[in-house]
């Protein structure tokens, strides 16, 4: 059953959200992305993911302050309501939407691509299918289910990443680099292009975002609003760590070259787990293969219930129509929300699996969503304590300073994306655009929502 009255419960104490946060991110995300990365970059995936890492540590910050203010599900869509106005407000809860609804299905793809390399002869579409449907009734019965079952799968997780990385630097101390040891860090004779780095990392940012999909659980914890900004700040330094590590260890005993990997996408989906399989261990990547696919389906579990967190705000709101706020009276999940999302990952990550590139276009389109989003969040902050001083005194390093570099950081990595992912934003946008001439806000929001 389902009701469009009632909150979310309160279930989800800090543990809880260090494990989403890190199932979300996935601590070997770095390991599905690689092929395409190093292929991007000209071969310096590490310098990507410390850039990546440092830009996310700035809206990490900005999320921290928001999430504290504005403790709502709706996360970007609340920020910016509250800190800039309604319409902006709307534009940015739909731009996230793109996000939220294509990050699982990156996820998926993620699984898929995984599985497919255990077994061959199955598609990777019908592993995605598969995943879809497991994580999909998982979410409908309710986040204290998905935030133990989290628990088990991050920690399975790490202990996998761990052996694979620990034998990788052994073979590297005993047999030595399959490129040179500098050349992950400055790009060997061709050198290090700023261009390519920064179009990488509007690909890169795809690792990072389950730290922001911590924002839309804020109704649903325990223990005050800041707990969510401690455990955003947690999830990010360890995962930028992890991601740095691998992707080091990756470039040095890749038996492919950078410039393969340029000339044919179809390797770079499975670069990394033919790099475990060849120069590490055989078992290492049946066991990495499973981890990383497994691991990709809860990912992109959270992700869904983030989507339907996001919508059900919004449909309570007024910014959806009504029906999206409804609730299950039986687990508290917002159920339209999480269906919705479903059918959104099922048509998208099965249309990529049936690509060559459809890992990278999809990857793209993702970051062009939450890229947005997240220049909103620094506006927010500006907004909220600097424009209209809601938040009490001026900070000006955290209010204004960090905020503002954040945002033109985040803006010149947004102009680095791909043209189809750009024009694929573009039209989103317009989609959002003319849904909020449709919409009127509803009776009981603030005052800052009829702006």
């Amino acid at each position: 059953m389902t009701s469009t009255e009632g909150a979310l419960r309160r279930s989800l104490g800090l543990p809880q959200l260090l494990a989403y946060g890190l199932v979300f991110i996935g601590p070997a995300a770095a390991v599905g992305v690689w092929g395409t990365l190093d292929a991007v970059s000209g071969g310096v995936v590490p310098v990507v993911y410390l850039v990546a890492t440092i830009v996310m540590a700035l809206t990490a910050s900005s999320y921290a302050l928001m999430s504290a203010e504005v403790p709502r599900a709706g996360s970007v869509f609340a920020y910016a309501s509250e800190g800039i106005g309604r319409r902006t407000g709307h534009m940015g809860g739909w731009m996230m939407l793109l996000d939220y609804l294509l990050i699982p299905s990156v996820a998926y793809l993620f699984s898929g691509i995984a599985l497919h390399s255990l077994v061959p002869q199955v598609p990777v579409w019908v592993f995605v299918i598969a995943a879809v449907v497991i994580s999909t009734g998982l979410n409908l019965a309710g986040v204290t289910v998905t935030a133990w079952v989290s628990t088990v799968v991050v920690m399975v997780e790490v202990v996998v990443l761990a052996a694979v990385l620990a034998v990788g630097i052994w073979v590297l101390a005993t047999i030595g680099p399959l490129r040179g040891w500098l050349d992950p860090l400055t790009g060997g004779a061709a050198g290090l292009d700023a261009g390519l780095v920064l179009g990488a990392v509007s690909i890169a940012v795809l690792s990072y975002l389950g730290f922001d999909a911590l924002a839309t659980f804020a109704e649903e914890t325990r223990g005050g609003a800041k707990v969510v900004g401690r455990a955003t700040l947690v999830c990010l330094v360890v995962a930028g760590f992890l991601f740095i590590l691998q992707s080091y260890v990756g470039a040095l005993l890749s038996p492919q070259t950078t410039a393969e990997l340029q000339a044919d996408p179809s390797l770079q989906g499975d670069a990394y787990y033919a790099m475990v399989d060849s120069e590490i261990s055989p078992l290492l990547h049946a066991l990495l293969s499973l981890a990383k696919g497994i691991g990709a389906i809860f990912s992109a579990l959270v992700g869904q219930a983030a989507a339907s967190r996001i919508i059900w705000d919004m449909g309570r709101s007024g910014s959806l129509p009504h029906v999206f706020s409804r609730l299950s009276t039986r687990t508290g999940v917002p159920v339209v929300g999480v269906l919705v999302a479903s059918a959104g990952n099922v048509l998208v990550a099965g249309w990529a699996s049936t690509r060559g590139d459809g890992l990278n276009l999809v990857s793209s389109m993702v970051d062009v969503g939450a890229i947005t989003g997240f220049v909103l969040v620094h506006a927010s902050v500006i907004g909220y304590f600097v424009v209209r001083r809601r938040g009490g005194a001026v900070r000006p390093v955290r209010h204004l300073v960090i905020p503002v570099l954040g945002a033109g950081l985040l803006i010149v990595v947004l102009v680095s994306s791909s043209p189809v992912a750009l024009i694929v934003g573009a039209i989103w946008a317009l989609l959002g655009f003319a849904v909020l001439l449709l919409r009127r806000p509803s009776a009981g929001t603030a005052d800052t929502l009829g702006r």
